[in-house]
């Protein structure tokens, strides 16, 4: 007993016996079970989520404020890559159900039936990211895709940029985004905008082919927004290896705001999100229904902004 409330319940036994129970854990290798502790205090102070990709760096931020919030209640987090197809992400939700996690953080909103009923039926304390809906499967911590398409073509008409494209992801984030964007090009005035879409998750190098693309269209682009950051580092490689100058033969906006936006040159342009308040806000959530305490707001809109830079 006495070493069960020294590795479960510390503050509960002297220092003494602390330092002697942790003396005999280094020597003996001893792990405690979790699965039985769990099975014994219907608990199992892990917290699963679930992200698209760890190829790029648009979730780090989120990932790691998330791990070290759940770290600091006393949470470990278990993380799974599902890749863009709701086939992986089913697979992925039935393994993580079945381990019983206290709770589970989800990227997006948009789900197969099956993943929602399966959620809904463990009845699972489930938070989606990085999307807004009025209507999430718990609770939701995000902001508008089709807000951002709108304003980043208000933005880029609003410094006179008049041929516009996107080079966009073939996600369905991506995609919203790009749909916003034509639209309110439209509402503009503005000629349609035909996309380049590449696979998801974006790269370097197919910034730089899209670009390739875009310039051989007759009539030609002088303003580009991008569906990541790493996207348009592609776009700004590409432009400078053909001579054009960014901003004012071609301007270029990305998503994300990734740490090595600013210190690009020239210095990005781009949608910041802010990531890190996303991870802490989801930890909240799940802590919170966890221990049993009331989530009064179970939708929270964090925004975006649009930070200028040089290029554009």
């Amino acid at each position: 007993m006495t070493v069960s409330r020294a590795l479960n319940t510390p503050e509960r036994v002297s220092p003494e016996v602390l330092a002697r129970v942790t003396a005999a854990v280094r020597r003996s290798g001893y792990v405690p079970n979790r699965v039985a502790g769990g099975l014994a205090s219907a608990r199992s102070r892990l917290v699963a989520a679930v992200v698209p990709t760890l190829s790029g760096p648009v979730f780090l931020d989120t990932v790691q404020a998330l791990t070290a919030a759940l770290a600091d209640a006393g949470y470990q987090l278990m993380l799974g890559q599902s890749g863009y197809a709701d086939s992986r992400e089913d697979a992925l939700l039935e393994a993580i159900i079945g381990r019983r996690p206290d709770g589970v953080v989800l990227t997006g909103i948009l789900h197969s039936a099956e993943g929602r009923r399966r959620l809904l039926a463990a009845n699972i304390p489930v938070v989606e990211t990085w999307d807004l809906t009025p209507t999430p499967i718990d609770m939701l911590v995000g902001f508008s895709h089709e807000r951002i398409g709108h304003a980043v073509a208000a933005f880029l008409h609003g410094r006179g940029r008049r041929r516009l494209a996107v080079v966009a992801g073939d996600d369905d984030r991506a995609r919203r985004r790009l749909a916003a964007f034509r639209e309110a090009a439209r509402e503009l005035g503005l000629a349609d905008v035909e996309p380049v879409t590449v696979p998801a998750p974006t790269t370097l190098r197919s910034g730089r082919d899209a670009l390739g693309q875009l310039l051989a269209r007759p009539g030609g682009v002088d303003a580009v927004f991008c569906s990541s950051d790493l996207l348009a580092l592609g776009v700004l490689t590409e432009a400078r290896a053909r001579g054009l100058d960014v901003p004012s033969r071609l301007a270029v906006v990305g998503f994300g705001d990734n740490e090595f936006a600013a210190d690009l040159e020239p210095a990005l342009t781009t949608v910041r999100i802010d990531g890190a308040a996303i991870g802490r806000q989801a930890a909240r959530f799940v802590i919170d229904r966890a221990e049993g305490r009331t989530v009064a707001e179970r939708i929270v809109d964090l925004g975006f902004s649009i930070v200028e830079r040089a290029s554009a």
